[in-house]
């Protein structure tokens, strides 16, 4: 009930809409009892009296009725999917943006197709809930209502005996909903697993090519497919239990009326269309009955969707989180780590272990080291894409947490190796961080990153769409785009995460000057496994295991004759090999 409640307070900004869909709704139940109504006057008067008067008004008396009905009807209907669908848009977009502002970490912990299945799959469920069962309780219900008011008003006595079977019903349907809650959220457990592995074969649809490995990634998804389609088959052998057992019980209500109405109609106290008229209304009110024993089971779906999809609603995200009160200038004198210490959840080792580095407004800082030395992590800290664990970072010597999360962003920019480009033109991709750039400043940067030539030999120059992740681009071509939009943002503070360790000879060359453009007058944090492409930095870092180990320039490290020594030794080594 808290769940559905909750559910039902982002209908408030529609309540206007959700009152006249109410009106209608209650118009129509009305219209329906007086179909029932009319059957007294039809077996009673046209063919036990024979009265012509009814006979001619009577059939004008129910088309009317039928013709408001319908509009009414429209009205409700409409009106109510509009309301319930407004709604589940108004949930999804309140989840995606949740999803957008959550800490790296719950990403890291989620895979992609899980949370895509969130925002698709559960969101789905939910609006079964609010656009089609809410028209249900408010139909079916009003309509349940006036039916048993036009029992109850016949003979009290009959409709007594016809209420016996609603404990029954009760019963079943909540008994049954029970089950098909559990169901569901094993089912939409299963589909977030189905819908990982699909995202996960498509993207790497290369990988499984080449390693020939189609048919296993078809028994894969099958797994899960059958996995999902096991728990459906489950909730809809449950479904079908509740319909047939509405069905024997409405059956038994029957007979039961039936049974007492024909001794009161042979004992007089009834006339047939008395009899006939309490009948059918009886039948009216079992249909609303079945079909709201029929909406429970998509509620109980629904509430299990909407349980998932709060969840991560209330989860603590990083706007939650973010303390700050100032707005941090531009930096202009320092970056600092002091006593930093990071340990991932779940781990038992800390990432990195005490670390204090300085580094000065307009310095090129690199951080080498071997893989799971601490290097990605280090970066990651700087914009806060985790906190850490103990000590602080400060921005010219203030704390980063003190300043807002937007404000220490807005200065940072990040090339990795990874890169990510959006299926959108080349120019929305260089702008995506400065979408107001005017078009002189947007060829300055594509000039810059040296990317403006190959832009223009694409069919369509900058309004060229470069399909998922840039997948029409050669990769220095797209590691150019990603320097160019960073060039664009001009941030002040810029982090180099392995942006050439990818790339053939010539694009490497390329990207490296293109990369000197980016870097010039900017405070930059170089993270690298190839020491020729940190050899130029002002200084070099050497972390091992979490720790700082060693620190100087090139030539000074090869002088000590330690870490950094043995790494240039192995990579030079393995260099003259290659060759």
């Amino acid at each position: 009930m808290k769940v559905f409640l909750r559910l039902l307070h982002y209908l408030v900004r529609y309540r206007f809409r959700l009152i006249a869909a109410f009106v209608c709704s209650g118009l129509v139940a009305g219209l329906t009892g007086a179909y029932a109504w009319m059957v007294r006057p039809v077996l009673d008067g046209i063919f036990i009296s024979k009265d012509e008067f009814l006979l001619t008004v009577l059939p004008i008396v129910i088309l009317g009725v039928a013709v408001f009905k319908a509009g009414f009807s429209y009205g409700q209907s409409y009106l109510m999917n509009y309301v319930g669908n407004h709604v589940i848009a108004d949930v999804r977009e309140e989840l995606f943006l949740q999803l957008m502002r959550l800490p790296a970490g719950y990403h890291d912990a989620n895979t992609s197709g899980r949370l895509m299945s969130r925002v698709i799959n559960d969101v789905n469920l939910m609006a079964g809930a609010v656009a089609g069962v809410l028209k249900d309780l408010f139909q079916q219900g009003l309509t349940f209502v006036a039916m048993m008011g036009i029992i109850f008003y016949q003979n009290w006595k009959l409709a007594a005996v016809s209420l016996v079977v609603v404990p029954m019903s009760f019963y079943t349907v909540t008994q049954m909903g029970r089950r098909l809650r559990g169901l569901a959220t094993r089912g939409q457990e299963k589909i977030g697993d189905m819908a990982s592995a699909l995202q996960e074969a498509l993207t790497g649809i290369r990988v499984v090519k080449t390693f020939g490995r189609e048919e296993a990634e078809g028994a894969r998804f099958q797994h899960s497919n059958r996995a999902y389609l096991r728990a459906t088959m489950k909730g809809v052998q449950v479904s079908s239990l509740v319909s047939s057992h509405m069905e024997v019980i409405g059956v038994l209500g029957v007979a039961m009326i039936i049974w007492y109405g024909g001794y009161l109609v042979i004992d007089g106290e009834m006339t047939p269309g008395a009899f006939f008229s309490f009948l059918a209304a009886m039948f009216m009110a079992y249909t609303p009955l079945r079909r709201l024993a029929g909406a429970n089971n998509t509620i109980q779906q629904a509430l299990s969707a909407a349980e998932r999809v709060f969840g991560v609603l209330d989860l603590e995200n990083e706007r939650d989180r973010d303390r700050g009160l100032r707005e941090l200038s531009p930096i202009t004198r320092s970056l600092e780590f002091r006593g930093v210490t990071f340990q991932y959840d779940g781990t038992e080792q800390p990432a990195l272990r005490d670390i204090n580095l300085s580094m000065s407004a307009g310095e090129v800082v690199a951080l080498v080291g071997s893989s799971g030395s601490g290097k990605t992590t280090l970066a990651n800290l700087v914009p806060r894409f985790y906190e850490p664990t103990r000590g602080m970072i400060l921005l010219d010597g203030q704390n980063t947490r003190e300043g807002t999360l937007k404000s220490l962003r807005r200065q940072i920019g990040i090339v990795s190796q990874d890169t990510v480009l959006f299926d959108e033109t080349v120019r929305n991709n260089i702008a995506y961080g400065k979408l107001d750039a005017a078009e002189h400043e947007l060829v300055e940067a594509a000039q810059a990153a040296y990317a403006h030539d190959f832009i223009q030999r694409l069919p369509d120059g900058y309004d060229t769409v470069i399909g998922e992740n840039g997948v029409k681009l050669s990769g220095g071509e797209r590691q150019r785009l990603a320097i160019a939009r960073a060039i664009l943002r001009d941030p002040p503070i810029l982090i180099l995460d392995e942006a050439t360790s990818s790339l053939d000879s010539e694009s490497e060359r390329i990207v490296q000057l293109a990369l000197s453009n980016l870097m010039r007058n900017r405070t930059t944090l170089v993270i690298a496994h190839r020491l020729s492409t940190v050899q130029n930095a002002d200084r070099i870092i050497v972390l091992d295991r979490g720790r700082i180990v060693e620190t100087g320039s090139h030539e000074e490290l090869l002088r000590n004759g330690g870490r950094y020594q043995r790494l240039h030794a192995i990579q030079f080594q393995d260099a003259e090999l290659a060759h």
